[in-house]
């Protein structure tokens, strides 16, 4: 962490970063409200085909936008690495959708909240903007370290 303080590539990078994950959270939100409201699909099967998207579109754009001076591995590899890192993400991921909409959507249920505003719709994204926060920053420091460690 003090390396991005200190060090102002890496700052940038971790800028850069965090747009393409503000990106790939609205590919990942809009999928998964999409799949949860329109197909009335359980907010872990959403989540993770969301998760998916998202991490493809964040792999592109981290490639050619974040990352352009690391191409030393080919595409396939560092797709691979990308995708591994992901996967842990997904396992961090999971637990906190699975356990965390419950409570949520108990407390919101409890409060006088407009008709155009559901607990389901606020219990879900609270949840689901709790797991992208933590994911990011465990996706940042493991692809920094260990996908995109091809660079100075």
């Amino acid at each position: 962490m003090t390396v991005i303080l200190t060090n102002p590539q890496e700052r940038t990078r971790f800028l850069k970063f965090m747009v393409v994950g503000a990106f790939g959270a609205l590919v990942d939100f809009g999928i998964a409200n999409i799949l949860a409201h329109f197909f009335d699909m359980p907010l872990v099967y959403a989540g993770s085909i969301s998760f998916t998207c998202a991490v493809i579109s964040n792999f592109i754009w981290n490639r050619y936008w974040t990352y352009p001076d690391s191409r030393s591995r080919p595409l396939a590899r560092q797709l691979a690495m990308f995708f591994a890192v992901n996967i842990a993400g997904i396992a961090i991921r999971i637990p906190i959708l699975k356990f965390g909409e419950p409570p949520l959507l108990t407390f919101f249920q409890g409060m006088e909240i407009s008709s155009a505003i559901t607990p389901e719709f606020l219990a879900r994204n609270l949840t689901l903007a709790i797991a992208v926060g933590i994911v990011m920053l465990w996706n940042f420091f493991v692809n920094r370290y260990w996908t995109y460690n091809d660079i100075n």
